[in-house]
Protein backbone atom coordinates (compact mmCIF):
# COMPACT_ATOMS: atom_id res chain seq x y z
CA UNK A 1 0.00 0.00 0.00
CA UNK A 2 1.16 3.23 -0.89
CA UNK A 3 2.13 5.85 1.79
CA UNK A 4 1.11 9.55 1.77
CA UNK A 5 4.69 10.12 0.94
CA UNK A 6 4.59 7.79 -1.92
CA UNK A 7 1.26 9.27 -3.37
CA UNK A 8 2.41 13.08 -2.59
CA UNK A 9 6.09 12.68 -4.24
CA UNK A 10 3.90 10.60 -7.46
CA UNK A 11 1.61 13.53 -7.43
CA UNK A 12 4.30 16.14 -8.13
CA UNK A 13 5.09 13.56 -11.03
CA UNK A 14 1.51 14.76 -12.60
CA UNK A 15 0.07 11.41 -11.26
CA UNK A 16 -4.03 12.66 -10.87
CA UNK A 17 -4.84 9.44 -9.88
CA UNK A 18 -2.28 9.40 -7.12
CA UNK A 19 -3.42 12.51 -6.26
CA UNK A 20 -6.88 11.38 -6.34
CA UNK A 21 -5.84 8.85 -3.35
CA UNK A 22 -3.82 11.53 -1.66
CA UNK A 23 -6.87 13.87 -0.95
CA UNK A 24 -9.49 11.12 -0.98
CA UNK A 25 -9.12 10.56 3.14
CA UNK A 26 -9.42 14.35 3.98
CA UNK A 27 -12.50 15.08 1.50
CA UNK A 28 -15.83 14.46 4.28
CA UNK A 29 -13.77 16.53 6.53
CA UNK A 30 -13.10 19.13 4.06
CA UNK A 31 -16.75 19.02 2.76
CA UNK A 32 -18.09 19.81 6.59
CA UNK A 33 -15.48 22.37 7.28
CA UNK A 34 -16.42 24.15 3.96
CA UNK A 35 -19.93 23.84 5.08
CA UNK A 36 -19.91 25.73 8.37
CA UNK A 37 -18.04 28.54 6.64
CA UNK A 38 -20.34 29.07 4.20
CA UNK A 39 -23.64 27.22 5.49
CA UNK A 40 -25.20 25.89 2.76
CA UNK A 41 -23.94 22.23 0.94
CA UNK A 42 -23.84 23.29 -2.60
CA UNK A 43 -21.53 26.52 -1.53
CA UNK A 44 -19.58 23.93 0.44
CA UNK A 45 -19.29 21.63 -2.46
CA UNK A 46 -18.00 24.66 -4.94
CA UNK A 47 -15.79 25.75 -2.46
CA UNK A 48 -14.03 21.99 -2.28
CA UNK A 49 -13.81 21.74 -6.02
CA UNK A 50 -12.25 25.24 -6.10
CA UNK A 51 -9.67 24.06 -3.02
CA UNK A 52 -9.02 20.36 -4.98
CA UNK A 53 -8.35 22.26 -8.21
CA UNK A 54 -5.95 24.44 -6.46
CA UNK A 55 -4.33 21.96 -4.53
CA UNK A 56 -3.71 20.11 -7.71
CA UNK A 57 -2.65 23.39 -9.33
CA UNK A 58 -0.19 24.26 -6.44
CA UNK A 59 1.43 20.64 -5.61
CA UNK A 60 5.25 22.31 -6.70
CA UNK A 61 4.13 25.00 -3.92
CA UNK A 62 3.74 22.45 -1.52
CA UNK A 63 7.53 22.21 0.60
CA UNK A 64 6.14 20.17 3.66
CA UNK A 65 7.04 22.35 6.41
CA UNK A 66 2.91 21.29 7.53
CA UNK A 67 1.01 18.23 7.16
CA UNK A 68 -0.79 17.41 3.87
CA UNK A 69 -4.42 17.92 5.94
CA UNK A 70 -3.03 21.18 7.38
CA UNK A 71 -2.41 22.36 3.73
CA UNK A 72 -5.36 20.69 2.38
CA UNK A 73 -7.47 23.05 5.20
CA UNK A 74 -5.51 26.43 4.16
CA UNK A 75 -6.61 25.99 0.97
CA UNK A 76 -10.20 25.16 1.75
CA UNK A 77 -10.23 27.91 3.85
CA UNK A 78 -9.39 30.53 1.82
CA UNK A 79 -11.17 29.57 -0.83
CA UNK A 80 -14.42 29.64 1.37
CA UNK A 81 -12.94 33.07 2.25
CA UNK A 82 -13.63 34.28 -1.42
CA UNK A 83 -16.96 33.07 -2.04
CA UNK A 84 -17.97 34.72 1.18
CA UNK A 85 -17.01 37.96 -0.13
CA UNK A 86 -19.44 37.06 -3.42
CA UNK A 87 -22.36 35.70 -1.82
CA UNK A 88 -24.53 36.74 0.27
CA UNK A 89 -24.71 35.64 4.49
CA UNK A 90 -26.50 32.42 4.88
CA UNK A 91 -28.72 33.50 8.20
CA UNK A 92 -32.03 32.26 9.58
CA UNK A 93 -35.36 33.96 8.58
CA UNK A 94 -36.32 35.73 11.62
CA UNK A 95 -32.68 37.38 11.15
CA UNK A 96 -34.31 39.41 8.37
CA UNK A 97 -37.84 39.59 9.09
CA UNK A 98 -40.71 39.55 12.16
CA UNK A 99 -42.91 36.74 12.60
CA UNK A 100 -46.16 36.52 9.97
CA UNK A 101 -48.92 36.47 10.05
CA UNK A 102 -50.80 33.17 9.79
CA UNK A 103 -53.78 34.49 8.09
CA UNK A 104 -51.49 36.33 5.36
CA UNK A 105 -50.37 34.99 2.14
CA UNK A 106 -47.25 33.78 1.57
CA UNK A 107 -44.19 36.06 0.20
CA UNK A 108 -41.72 34.98 -2.51
CA UNK A 109 -38.33 34.46 -1.78
CA UNK A 110 -36.58 37.64 -1.18
CA UNK A 111 -33.65 38.56 -3.69
CA UNK A 112 -30.40 38.91 -1.87
CA UNK A 113 -31.19 37.12 1.23
CA UNK A 114 -29.96 33.57 1.38
CA UNK A 115 -30.50 31.05 4.47
CA UNK A 116 -28.54 28.30 6.53
CA UNK A 117 -29.28 25.16 5.15
CA UNK A 118 -28.75 21.77 6.78
CA UNK A 119 -26.01 19.10 6.51
CA UNK A 120 -26.44 15.58 5.40
CA UNK A 121 -24.41 13.27 7.56
CA UNK A 122 -21.57 12.05 6.02
CA UNK A 123 -18.83 8.97 6.24
CA UNK A 124 -17.98 9.82 9.58
CA UNK A 125 -15.93 8.37 12.09
CA UNK A 126 -18.31 6.68 14.46
CA UNK A 127 -15.66 7.29 16.87
CA UNK A 128 -16.13 11.18 16.43
CA UNK A 129 -20.24 11.22 16.07
CA UNK A 130 -20.78 13.56 18.91
CA UNK A 131 -18.37 16.04 17.84
CA UNK A 132 -18.82 16.00 14.22
CA UNK A 133 -22.87 16.51 14.79
CA UNK A 134 -22.33 19.67 17.16
CA UNK A 135 -20.27 20.84 15.09
CA UNK A 136 -23.04 21.02 11.87
CA UNK A 137 -26.06 21.46 14.02
CA UNK A 138 -28.30 24.15 12.12
CA UNK A 139 -28.12 26.81 15.08
CA UNK A 140 -24.45 26.75 15.39
CA UNK A 141 -23.82 27.14 11.89
CA UNK A 142 -26.31 30.04 11.70
CA UNK A 143 -24.64 31.66 14.66
CA UNK A 144 -21.49 30.60 13.03
CA UNK A 145 -22.14 33.22 9.95
CA UNK A 146 -22.27 36.27 12.02
CA UNK A 147 -18.87 37.20 12.78
CA UNK A 148 -16.72 38.35 9.60
CA UNK A 149 -15.14 35.71 7.17
CA UNK A 150 -11.64 35.78 8.62
CA UNK A 151 -13.11 35.78 12.43
CA UNK A 152 -15.38 32.83 11.32
CA UNK A 153 -12.54 30.64 9.72
CA UNK A 154 -10.15 31.67 12.91
CA UNK A 155 -12.80 30.48 14.86
CA UNK A 156 -13.63 27.05 13.37
CA UNK A 157 -10.11 26.30 12.83
CA UNK A 158 -8.97 27.19 16.48
CA UNK A 159 -12.27 25.69 18.18
CA UNK A 160 -13.60 23.20 16.15
CA UNK A 161 -10.47 21.77 14.44
CA UNK A 162 -7.95 22.55 17.23
CA UNK A 163 -5.26 23.97 14.93
CA UNK A 164 -2.64 25.64 16.98
CA UNK A 165 -2.54 29.73 16.72
CA UNK A 166 0.80 29.49 14.85
CA UNK A 167 -1.16 26.44 12.40
CA UNK A 168 -3.71 29.37 11.60
CA UNK A 169 -1.58 32.55 11.51
CA UNK A 170 0.10 31.04 8.56
CA UNK A 171 -2.81 29.66 6.46
CA UNK A 172 -4.46 32.65 6.31
CA UNK A 173 -1.10 34.76 5.70
CA UNK A 174 -1.46 36.90 9.07
CA UNK A 175 0.23 36.97 12.78
CA UNK A 176 -0.51 34.82 16.07
CA UNK A 177 -1.53 37.98 17.93
CA UNK A 178 -3.44 39.21 14.53
CA UNK A 179 -5.39 35.30 15.11
CA UNK A 180 -5.89 35.39 18.66
CA UNK A 181 -7.30 39.02 18.29
CA UNK A 182 -9.86 37.89 15.99
CA UNK A 183 -10.74 34.52 18.22
CA UNK A 184 -11.49 36.69 20.96
CA UNK A 185 -13.81 38.90 19.03
CA UNK A 186 -15.50 36.08 17.12
CA UNK A 187 -16.31 33.96 20.41
CA UNK A 188 -17.93 36.88 21.67
CA UNK A 189 -20.35 37.14 18.12
CA UNK A 190 -20.79 33.50 18.90
CA UNK A 191 -22.18 33.77 22.48
CA UNK A 192 -24.68 36.09 21.45
CA UNK A 193 -26.09 33.75 18.63
CA UNK A 194 -25.53 30.37 19.51
CA UNK A 195 -28.11 28.63 21.59
CA UNK A 196 -26.89 27.30 24.97
CA UNK A 197 -27.11 23.53 24.99
CA UNK A 198 -26.57 21.94 21.60
CA UNK A 199 -29.20 19.33 20.22
CA UNK A 200 -26.46 16.33 20.58
CA UNK A 201 -26.55 17.02 24.40
CA UNK A 202 -30.61 17.30 24.29
CA UNK A 203 -30.78 14.09 22.85
CA UNK A 204 -28.65 12.80 24.91
CA UNK A 205 -30.73 13.61 28.27
CA UNK A 206 -33.66 12.93 26.44
CA UNK A 207 -32.76 9.31 25.84
CA UNK A 208 -33.09 6.64 22.97
CA UNK A 209 -36.29 5.58 23.95
CA UNK A 210 -38.03 8.61 24.59
CA UNK A 211 -36.54 10.05 20.73
CA UNK A 212 -38.14 6.92 19.61
CA UNK A 213 -41.12 7.59 21.04
CA UNK A 214 -41.22 11.83 19.65
CA UNK A 215 -40.10 10.40 16.24
CA UNK A 216 -43.19 8.05 15.72
CA UNK A 217 -45.24 10.32 17.68
CA UNK A 218 -44.22 13.24 15.41
CA UNK A 219 -44.41 11.04 12.42
CA UNK A 220 -48.47 9.49 13.24
CA UNK A 221 -49.42 13.11 14.20
CA UNK A 222 -48.11 14.46 10.77
CA UNK A 223 -49.48 11.44 8.35
CA UNK A 224 -52.59 11.76 10.05
CA UNK A 225 -53.11 15.71 9.87
CA UNK A 226 -53.53 15.84 13.80
CA UNK A 227 -52.78 19.27 14.58
CA UNK A 228 -54.02 19.35 18.38
CA UNK A 229 -51.63 16.32 18.37
CA UNK A 230 -49.03 17.71 16.63
CA UNK A 231 -49.65 20.90 18.88
CA UNK A 232 -49.16 18.50 22.28
CA UNK A 233 -45.06 17.97 21.06
CA UNK A 234 -44.55 21.44 20.74
CA UNK A 235 -42.98 23.84 22.96
CA UNK A 236 -45.63 27.17 23.57
CA UNK A 237 -43.17 29.19 21.78
CA UNK A 238 -42.35 26.81 19.26
CA UNK A 239 -41.53 28.50 15.70
CA UNK A 240 -42.12 26.96 12.21
CA UNK A 241 -39.74 28.34 9.55
CA UNK A 242 -39.93 27.38 5.43
CA UNK A 243 -36.45 28.47 3.45
CA UNK A 244 -36.30 29.74 1.24
CA UNK A 245 -39.59 31.48 1.81
CA UNK A 246 -39.13 34.82 4.03
CA UNK A 247 -42.02 33.81 6.38
CA UNK A 248 -41.79 32.22 9.50
CA UNK A 249 -44.49 31.52 12.49
CA UNK A 250 -44.10 32.32 16.19
CA UNK A 251 -45.79 30.49 19.18
CA UNK A 252 -47.91 27.40 18.70
CA UNK A 253 -51.30 28.78 18.58
CA UNK A 254 -49.52 30.42 15.15
CA UNK A 255 -47.80 27.10 14.08
CA UNK A 256 -51.47 25.51 14.32
CA UNK A 257 -53.18 28.23 12.51
CA UNK A 258 -50.83 28.36 9.56
CA UNK A 259 -50.71 24.16 9.75
CA UNK A 260 -54.58 23.69 9.25
CA UNK A 261 -55.00 25.86 6.69
CA UNK A 262 -52.02 25.80 4.68
CA UNK A 263 -50.18 22.29 5.07
CA UNK A 264 -52.65 20.15 5.54
CA UNK A 265 -54.79 20.13 2.70
CA UNK A 266 -53.22 17.17 0.76
CA UNK A 267 -52.19 14.01 2.73
CA UNK A 268 -48.65 13.38 3.04
CA UNK A 269 -45.73 10.58 4.31
CA UNK A 270 -42.59 11.09 5.98
CA UNK A 271 -39.75 9.27 6.33
CA UNK A 272 -37.23 9.90 8.95
CA UNK A 273 -33.42 11.16 8.02
CA UNK A 274 -30.94 12.42 9.80
CA UNK A 275 -29.65 16.40 8.81
CA UNK A 276 -27.57 18.80 10.63
CA UNK A 277 -27.05 16.09 13.50
CA UNK A 278 -30.50 16.44 14.30
CA UNK A 279 -34.30 15.12 14.25
CA UNK A 280 -35.52 15.16 10.51
CA UNK A 281 -38.15 14.25 7.99
CA UNK A 282 -38.29 13.78 4.55
CA UNK A 283 -41.69 14.77 3.80
CA UNK A 284 -43.54 13.30 0.99
CA UNK A 285 -47.10 15.15 -0.67
CA UNK A 286 -49.64 13.64 -2.41
CA UNK A 287 -50.28 15.06 -5.56
CA UNK A 288 -53.37 14.97 -7.42
CA UNK A 289 -52.13 12.09 -9.47
CA UNK A 290 -51.85 9.76 -6.40
CA UNK A 291 -48.01 9.97 -5.73
CA UNK A 292 -46.07 10.91 -3.15
CA UNK A 293 -43.65 13.31 -3.93
CA UNK A 294 -40.79 14.91 -1.74
CA UNK A 295 -42.16 18.35 -0.84
CA UNK A 296 -39.96 19.70 2.21
CA UNK A 297 -37.15 18.10 4.62
CA UNK A 298 -38.31 18.96 7.92
CA UNK A 299 -35.37 19.35 10.63
CA UNK A 300 -36.21 19.74 14.47
CA UNK A 301 -34.85 21.54 16.87
CA UNK A 302 -35.85 20.14 20.42
CA UNK A 303 -35.41 21.87 23.74
CA UNK A 304 -36.24 18.73 26.07
CA UNK A 305 -38.66 16.92 25.47
CA UNK A 306 -40.73 19.06 23.48
CA UNK A 307 -39.94 20.68 19.57
CA UNK A 308 -38.66 24.34 19.85
CA UNK A 309 -38.66 24.31 16.30
CA UNK A 310 -39.39 23.32 13.32
CA UNK A 311 -37.79 24.25 9.72
CA UNK A 312 -39.28 23.08 6.65
CA UNK A 313 -36.40 23.05 3.85
CA UNK A 314 -37.84 23.68 0.41
CA UNK A 315 -35.27 23.77 -2.01
CA UNK A 316 -35.33 21.13 -3.96
CA UNK A 317 -31.47 21.48 -5.04
CA UNK A 318 -30.93 20.32 -1.56
CA UNK A 319 -32.45 17.15 -1.66
CA UNK A 320 -29.80 15.75 -4.08
CA UNK A 321 -27.36 16.03 -1.54
CA UNK A 322 -29.20 14.03 1.10
CA UNK A 323 -29.96 10.97 -1.40
CA UNK A 324 -33.79 11.36 -1.24
CA UNK A 325 -35.99 9.81 -4.05
CA UNK A 326 -38.24 11.99 -6.04
CA UNK A 327 -40.91 9.68 -5.15
CA UNK A 328 -42.23 7.31 -2.63
CA UNK A 329 -43.55 3.97 -3.71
Amino acid sequence: MDTEADLLEAARRADRGAFDRLVRPYQSELRAHCYRMLGALHDAEDALQEALLGAWRGLAGFEGRSTVRAWLYRIATNACLRLIKQRPKRLLPRDFHPAANPGDALADPVDGEAFVEPYPEDDWDPQRLFELRESVELAFVAALQHPPGTQRAVLILREVLAFSAAEVAEALGTSVASVNSRLQRARKTLDEHAPSQSQQATLRALGEDAERALVADFVAAWERADVPALLALLAEDARFTMPPLPAWFDGRDDVARFLTANVFATPWRLVPVRAAGQLAFACYQRHPDGVFRIGCVNVLTLRGDRVAEIMGFLDPKMYAGFGLPETLA
